[in-house]
């Protein structure tokens, strides 16, 4: 079953600590159970986001790294 997405959050080209900051102010505008995704560029990302979602009681459904040099999260407002 394909995942529901609420919302889409695309930080391409932006570097640390840009991503996170765009997706916490993201975050609080979503309601308990809906689901975020996060496109990025940036390396950082790959520790910073689950970092985040950990920290913050989120649950990080999935993150991919695809051949373009992109990362996508899927993440779940706790």
């Amino acid at each position: 079953m394909k995942q529901k997405i609420d919302s889409v959050l695309d930080t391409s080209g932006l570097i640390c600590p840009e991503p996170v900051m765009l997706l916490h102010k993201s975050v609080r505008e979503l309601s308990i159970g809906e689901v975020i995704e996060v496109i990025a560029t940036d390396p950082a990302t790959t520790r910073d986001i689950p970092k985040f979602c950990q920290f913050l009681g989120h649950e990080l459904i999935s993150q991919t790294n695809n051949a373009d040099i992109s990362y996508r999260y899927l993440i779940k407002k706790s």
